[in-house]
């Protein structure tokens, strides 16, 4: 029989208390024509209020009151207010047992209430057991539970009863989906499984608690790191099939359980028990560690962004100075012709009386080169961050079965050109340029593939963040 605390004092008190809020007053305390009429066959006016009160409790919250129970001032006044009676007269009712449960007998006569014994506890344990599994929190099925009884006016027994018809079916529940996950694996899944406990890195801990060990990092060593636990769970091959039908609640709980235990704690529990615990957890960290990778590229696309960016500005604020000579060289140049106009001698003086021609063709090519520092972006300078794509690029591509939207599938198809080192097509896709374009800017032309996947990756990221 299981033993665990299932409601909290606040929630036993919202689900069995005498409501006292005008609004449920009013939605289940509301007494009609017949139920006065059936109420007036009691003599006393005791008897009638207490008679009353038994019918609205076995309505809401669906119980029995309880022998000496203080009901609510505002419950006995609004009930005897409809009776033309005081909330007083109700302190001589059930001065003897008898009374009250004549009372019992007579109402579950009148409006078909049932106790809850016999075939009636076997069908409400029933409903637990094909309810269990599904239900969110413990909270979530006595809830259920107890709207169930209502409906079919079943009277809920005690809180206690509740409580541990509730907790035997949760356990039975979980012991249940422990062993159909169990049951879905093989004899080598088994075996691989108790060896994370058994393996040790580095000859400091467990092989299953070095798998549980990732968090998002910041560069290729801690990308590196992750990949090591990815790769390592892609050879156990687990089938992500084996959480089918499985609610979502209980696979999280089921992983929560894995990332609390110690490796000692994880030998010392049931076959089946540990071994859901161990495969929930494989699934689950192989898609959670394969997120973290993606986050940790990220992170590392936009760290190479912002470097290339302030190079950029730093470039920019460098050439200040040079556009400002170079300016006035101009500027000079231009003066003396202005002066020199409508006398072609001295037109053709002006440029050696202002500068001279190889200061002029000096002018010229720091004219064209400045142009291009300043009209150039930060994408012109993220090949500086390429060496730390190459760290581990080609593990993530072959890591990670990549899927996207269709507006992002030229982007995956020049991913499989650089994983697969295929020939880039003469006919470009429109996410790879052409090769021509970049040639001048790479000092070694092996590596255009993978620099042009690179820098296409930065500037589709800050596309996305302009727009």
């Amino acid at each position: 029989m299981a033993h665990r605390a299932v409601l909290t004092a606040r929630q036993r008190a919202a689900l069995f208390d005498l409501p006292t809020d005008e609004a449920s007053l009013l939605k289940h305390y509301t007494l009609d024509d017949e139920d006065i009429e059936h109420i007036r066959t009691r003599r006393r006016p005791e008897n009638q209020l207490g008679f009353a009160l038994q019918l609205c409790a076995f309505r809401y919250p669906g119980r029995l009151l309880k022998a000496g129970e203080v009901i609510p001032e505002p419950v006995s006044r609004f009930v005897a207010a409809q009776l033309g009676l005081k909330p007083d007269d109700l302190l001589p009712y059930a001065a003897r047992e008898k009374t009250r449960r004549e009372h019992l007998d007579a109402l579950r006569k009148m409006y078909g209430y049932k106790m809850f014994s016999g075939k009636r506890t076997k069908k409400m344990r029933g409903w637990l057991d094909r309810n269990a599994e599904a239900a969110q929190s413990s909270q979530a099925l006595v809830r259920g539970f107890v709207e169930e009884c209502r409906r079919q006016q079943i009277i809920l027994p005690g809180t206690s009863v509740i409580e541990r018809h509730c907790a035997d079916a949760l356990v039975a529940a979980e012991r249940r989906i422990e062993a159909r996950i169990a049951a879905r694996l093989d004899a080598k899944m088994r075996t691989q499984l108790d060896n994370l406990l058994i393996e040790e890195v580095d000859g400091r801990v467990s092989r299953f608690i070095w798998l549980r060990q990732f968090e998002v990092g910041k560069n290729s060593a801690d990308l590196n790191r992750q990949l090591d636990r990815l790769e390592f769970l892609q050879r156990i091959a687990l089938p992500s099939a084996i959480l089918d039908d499985i609610p979502a609640h209980r696979v999280a709980q089921l992983r929560r359980q894995g990332e609390r235990y110690f490796t000692d704690g994880l030998r010392d529990i049931t076959s089946d028990r540990r071994l859901a615990i161990l495969a929930t957890c494989i699934v689950e960290w192989s898609a959670a560690i394969a997120d973290t990778v993606v986050e940790t590229h990220d992170r590392i696309v936009g760290s190479i962004w912002r470097e290339a960016k302030k190079i950029c500005d730093a470039r920019v604020a460098e050439a200040q100075s040079e556009i400002a000579a170079t300016l006035a060289g101009f500027e000079t140049l231009g003066t003396t012709l202005l002066l020199a106009k409508g006398d072609e001698a001295a037109v053709a003086g002006a440029v050696d009386a202002s500068c001279g021609w190889g200061v002029l063709e000096n002018l010229v090519a720091r004219a064209g080169t400045l142009g291009k520092t300043v009209k150039a972006d930060a994408l012109a300078y993220v090949e500086k961050g390429y060496h730390r794509f190459k760290l581990y690029a080609p593990r993530m591509l072959a890591a990670l079965d990549i899927a996207s939207a269709s507006v992002t599938e030229p982007l995956l198809a020049a991913t499989d050109v650089i994983r697969d080192k295929q020939d880039i097509p003469s006919r470009s896709s429109p996410f790879l340029k052409p090769q021509s374009k970049w040639r001048g800017h790479l000092r070694n032309p092996e590596t255009n593939r993978d620099r042009l996947w690179v820098a296409n990756c930065i500037h589709n990221r800050s596309e996305l963040q302009t727009s």
